[in-house]
């Protein structure tokens, strides 16, 4: 965790950059500074790998002063991403990813590994692009690069710096999925620079949007899209990303749904899912932490197993700050009619209905194509 306290920063001439900066990176998240040009974004993110120096304030890595550790290890244990790639045109592409790791001295075959991996996990062939030379690529390809680069040395935290900015806009889609399933495999702390709003909203957990140095709203993209803290804030989004915004999860949980418990018998849990004219119910322990969903018909062909053989605890639970959008894809991709909510201490909270949601939606594009009114 990366946490700055009361920064600010001064340049000679008396203008100060930065006011009062106090912010909280969280491990395994992606978060995005944006703001106008000259707010202090950019200024920020420097701050954590001691490009840039702060005047007054703290900055603490995992609890620990960065003021204390020497500049160039810090870069080291920091991946670092900018927009015109900064790839090395004399080096082949196998060159360019070990650049840190043979700082570090690593053994030659860890090295090849680690760099063929990464490679496979951009999807490009270890075979056909280990030994080719950045010019030899498109800008892309070349960015995909520039990613894995500041991944090979495995630091805990990335910073990119307005990475894709530079790219054609179809390129630079691509590239922001591609970053968005990455974050899934290698889950480390991105610090991740833009003045493009519809960016932000697409990857970030936590957006900070700045104006003139200080942080005017932070939260994740539903937060600041249903609840802008001002009119600024409302101006940067735009109108058109504001009628856009859908409502937060959590006002799509029923909390008093029927759920059952793992020690009660198959027979009961088919009983109350006939009864209430359910497909699936969630299934709970004896202190009230979600366990699984069990389905009617597999309940039914299987009478004389317990509950506990007919669970499928695959179907992990959401929590109430998932993005709404989320739980659509979610949806989109299962079969399923319910999905489990749980607390941050794993008991059942609820569940969200496919069929509610949906029913919402139809209802909130009606309403933005001039169609029928909110019910």
């Amino acid at each position: 965790m990366i946490q700055l306290k009361n920064i600010n920063k001064y340049y000679e001439d008396g203008f100060q950059a930065l006011k009062a900066i106090n912010l909280t990176f969280e491990e395994g998240k992606v978060n995005v500074l944006i703001g106008p040009s000259g707010c202090g974004k950019t200024t920020t993110m420097k701050l954590l790998n001691r490009l840039t120096d702060f005047t007054d304030g703290q900055i603490l890595i995992d609890e620990k002063n960065i003021q204390e550790i020497n500049p160039i290890e810090l870069r080291r244990q920091m991946g670092y991403v900018i927009q015109n790639i900064g790839l090395f045109p004399h080096m082949t592409i196998s060159e360019n990813v070990a650049t840190v790791p043979k700082l570090l001295k690593w053994d030659k075959q860890k090295i090849k590994e680690k760099v063929d991996a990464l490679l496979t996990m951009v999807n490009l062939d270890p075979d056909i692009y280990r030994n080719r030379y950045p010019s030899e690529l498109s800008g892309g390809q070349q960015q995909r690069i520039g990613v894995i680069r500041a991944l090979a040395a495995e630091p805990s935290t990335i910073l990119m710096d307005e990475p894709f900015s530079a790219l054609d806009p179809i390129s630079r889609e691509q590239l922001q999925d591609e970053l968005t399933r990455l974050q899934k495999e290698i889950n480390k702390t991105i610090i991740f620079v833009t003045h493009d709003m519809d960016e932000a909203i697409k990857i970030a957990d936590q957006i900070i949007l700045m104006k003139d140095g200080q942080v005017v709203q932070k939260g994740s993209p539903q937060e600041l899209l249903t609840n802008p803290a001002n009119e600024f804030v409302k101006e940067f989004i735009g109108e058109e990303r504001l009628g856009n915004a859908l409502p937060p999860l959590s006002e799509f949980i029923i909390k008093d749904f029927p759920r059952i418990s793992m020690e009660q018998r198959t027979e009961e849990a088919i009983d109350l899912m006939a009864t209430n004219q359910l497909v699936e119910i969630p299934v709970v322990d004896g202190k009230g932490e979600y366990k699984g969903i069990v389905n009617l018909y597999q309940a039914l062909n299987n009478k004389k197993a317990t509950l506990a053989e007919l669970v499928d605890d695959s179907i992990e639970a959401i929590t109430r700050k998932v993005d709404t959008n989320f739980l659509m894809k979610k949806f989109h991709e299962s079969k399923l009619m319910i999905f489990p909510v749980q607390s941050e201490q794993g008991k059942l909270e609820g569940i969200v209905e496919r069929e509610d949601l949906y029913r919402f939606l139809q209802q909130f594009y009606e309403r933005k194509s001039g169609g029928s009114v909110w019910n």
